[in-house]
């Protein structure tokens, strides 16, 4: 018999820790190989994790609502096979191949003597990276970060410290140091903004934000605040794509498997324009761009809760329309059963959202951090239009929509913004009724 420790495994590369939602076996229980043990929760995507051998839980180390940092052991598994023996020896053995010089470690003990230092301010309180880093971007001297009081262990200011003292920063005054109008200001950042109080009634019903809930709201107030949004709308012709789409579907979906909607062709359109368009396929980092070299298109999707996630079509480019109805469909499908991985809700480039399968018209959605654009498409309805020909101008029903496109007016102008949108516009229009797939 031998014990097995169960650890958190990694979970894509901006993924440090995640919350346990749910134990799915309790001590005594008899587990199978790949068998999920316990539900765990990041702020990308809920999962299981599951057990490496085979074997009967006598330990659970965390309990429900406990973080967890990535590496950490979270259950013990006793087996009947040797593996966690085995295990056990061969990390030995490449531990005590690893252990350093001496003079590797005053090497090294330098270095992080150094670098505590650089993230130390004067007067001794530590500061992360991340909060330099965003201290530094935002401009804010020394002497403002250690006027803000931290809610992190030990009073050390976090990510979500910082960040609140920078949006109430504009409403304080400037004074000089050392005044007691400079004194009143520091006592009065370290106060937390006071909320508006909320009247309730005798017969309304409180209900908790989901934690999901709590992370959009999070992640939308943020894109607001960083994001300077700018809408543009463009009316397109879809009739030659929903004519197109009525008679090809049935033998599309005896041939391929799938069913085609109109979100994959969307997705497609949307894919060739930012090839045309590189400097929408951008992120913003401080007062820097990075153009992205993949296209990797982000699909809101609609969760059994109301809630949405934005699941990656990694490399949408270099899809064919086929290969893209499978990816949009595959995505979707796991997204409504919870069955997403953390990697397939990273590395998005621009995201594409359908507010018109909710009866919209058209939407002004939020920018999904930290890309630069995202795209509403509006309901398909049938509309009078007038249809120009040869033979003269007349009016005829016609299958039109509304696409909206939300970009960064930091970086994005309203002619690279419009011009966007309306290349969208020209790929759609163009459809050939008569081509194949």
């Amino acid at each position: 018999m031998s014990k097995f420790e169960l650890k958190l495994p990694k979970m894509g590369e901006s993924v440090a820790e995640a919350t346990i939602t749910s134990w799915l076996k309790e001590v005594g229980d008899t587990i199978e190989l790949d068998e999920g043990v316990v539900e765990i929760a990041t702020d990308k995507v809920d999962s299981e994790v599951p057990s490496e051998v085979e074997g009967v839980l006598i330990e659970k180390l965390f309990e429900i609502d406990d973080v967890v940092e990535i590496g950490q052991t979270i259950a013990i598994i006793e087996t009947e096979s040797d593996v966690a023996a085995d295990t056990k020896k061969a990390d030995e053995a490449e531990i005590i191949s690893k252990v350093p010089s001496v003079e590797s470690v005053k090497s090294e003990n330098k270095i992080i003597d150094e670098v505590i230092a650089d993230l130390t301010s004067p007067s001794g309180k530590f500061y992360s990276p991340l909060v330099k880093n965003i201290a530094k971007t935002e401009g804010v001297s020394m002497e403002e970060l250690e006027s803000i009081v931290g809610s992190g262990k030990d009073e050390r200011v976090t990510k979500n410290d910082i960040l609140a003292y920078l949006e109430n920063r504009g409403a304080q005054p400037v004074a000089v140091k050392g005044t007691a109008t400079s004194d009143r200001i520091q006592s009065k950042s370290k106060v937390e903004k006071t909320k508006t109080p909320v009247f309730l009634g005798n017969e309304d019903e409180v209900i908790e934000m989901t934690r999901m809930g709590k992370l959009i709201a999070k992640h939308m107030v943020e894109s607001v605040h960083v994001s300077a949004h700018v809408q543009s709308f463009v009316e397109v012709d879809v009739t030659n794509i929903v004519n197109w789409r009525n008679r090809v579907k049935d033998e599309f979906f005896k041939r391929e498997g799938e069913k085609i909607t109109y979100t994959p062709i969307f997705m497609e359109a949307v894919a060739k324009a930012l090839k045309d368009y590189p400097m929408m396929n951008i992120s913003v980092d401080g007062d820097k761009i990075i153009k992205r070299k993949d296209i990797n298109l982000g699909m809101a999707a609609a969760l059994a809760d109301g809630n949405l996630i934005v699941p990656v079509i990694k490399k949408a480019d270099q899809l064919n329309l086929v290969g893209m109805t499978k990816a949009v469909n595959d995505l979707a499908k796991r997204a409504r059963a919870g069955k997403l991985n953390p990697d397939d809700i990273q590395g998005g480039t621009f995201t594409v959202t359908n507010v018109g399968g909710f009866g919209s018209i058209m939407g002004t959605p939020i920018i999904n951090q930290p890309q630069v654009g995202i795209l509403a498409l509006g309901s398909v309805r049938k509309m009078p239009a007038v249809i120009e020909t040869p033979e003269g101008d007349f009016i005829g029903i016609r299958h039109k929509m509304i696409i909206s496109h939300s970009y960064d007016h930091r970086v994005v102008n309203g002619a690279l913004g419009s011009m966007f949108a309306k290349r969208i516009s020209d790929y759609l229009e163009a459809w050939d009724v008569n081509a194949g797939f």
